[in-house]
């Protein structure tokens, strides 16, 4: 019997593919040959390629997504997302899928595309009741004096590009003099910024999915950071503590899984979906930070740690994925 074929998707257009490719190693570790036949596809401002075990590297015909490999035209079943940034993260790939009626393991193209979005991700959030931080979208075009800025919010603030994700280009701005070159690196990043009340609390992520029609969630975590906050270096580079699964009273944790699977649903999700919340001990509750819709998955990250909190491996978890992805093909 023909195994399924599984486009494992890495690269990306932006400077979070660094972080892809870290991802790619993981995803490609862990996708069960037993079960599928994956091939890797490169997504990079100079083409889309995929490099056979001998090296050999072909593009991908973009009509129709498919390659041409060993003498065989190989179109694909489904496709395993691994890129974070544009255009894996932001809705474009998934428009793209959607156009050939390819299935993929991520988020469809409207909700990536609010989600990428942090401003738009808040505003829905908190419409829908959702706890969320205090903020106001900066455009390039249209900005805001650094003291219009600070006559809405109070400090501390961050500051961060309001698309895109690994922190980069974020800032925390407790100074108002330095609230100028927050905005100055953030602007570096996207032409949009988010600039954001400080919420002191406890910092929590947690992963979200859907398998067999059923939204579940991961063992949660608690991230203390070494830096002032969360930022790339925390993540990436060793500066943080991350506790799987975290500690902490379980109202609060009954809390936390429930506002996660309630944002899960009104975003209408797919797939492996992380959420950040600060968990704010005086009101009671947990406030949305962000919605990452293409979670890292490398030896570094928070999802594969989850999943083996929960006494899973990750080839069993990718399946679940996977096969999530395919039966939306044949429905």
């Amino acid at each position: 019997m023909t195994k399924p074929r599984i486009a494992m998707v890495t690269g990306g257009y932006s400077s979070e593919a660094v972080i892809s490719y870290k991802s790619a190693v993981t995803i490609d570790a862990h996708l069960d040959r037993q079960r599928y036949d994956v091939y890797r596809i490169d997504i990079t401002p100079d083409g889309w390629f995929h490099t056979d075990a001998e090296g050999l590297r072909t593009e991908v015909d973009r009509s129709d997504f498919s390659i041409r490999s060993g003498g065989d035209h190989i179109r694909f079943d489904a496709a395993f997302i691994g890129i974070h940034g544009t255009p894996g993260e932001d809705g474009r790939l998934q428009g793209y899928f959607d156009m050939i009626g390819l299935p993929y393991t991520s988020c469809d193209a409207a909700t990536s595309a609010i989600t990428f979005n942090k401003r738009y991700t808040v505003a829905v959030a908190a419409f829908s009741g959702i706890r969320v931080a205090k903020s106001l979208h900066l455009f390039r075009h249209n900005p805001l004096l650094p003291q219009e800025i600070l006559s809405s919010l109070q400090l501390p603030v961050f500051v961060k590009p309001n698309n895109g994700g690994s922190s980069i280009g974020m800032s925390k701005v407790s100074d108002p003099q330095a609230l100028p070159a927050a905005l100055e690196k953030a602007f570096r990043e996207d032409d949009q910024v988010l600039v954001e009340e400080f919420i002191s609390g406890r910092e929590f992520t947690i992963g979200v999915f859907r398998s067999e029609g059923q939204i579940k969630t991961l063992p949660f975590t608690e991230v203390i950071s070494q830096n002032e906050f969360f930022d790339f270096e925390a993540k990436y580079q060793g500066r943080s503590t991350e506790i799987t699964p975290a500690q902490c009273p379980e109202d609060m944790a009954d809390s936390i899984r429930d506002t996660a699977t309630r944002v899960y649903a009104i975003f209408n999700c797919r797939g492996i979906v992380r959420m950040d919340f600060i968990f704010d001990e005086k009101v009671g509750a947990p406030f949305l930070l962000e919605i990452n819709t293409v979670p890292g998955q490398s030896e570094a990250s928070i999802v594969p740690q989850q999943v083996r909190a929960m006494g899973w491996n990750l080839t069993d978890f990718y399946a679940k994925l996977v096969d999530e992805a395919l039966s939306r093909r044949s429905s």
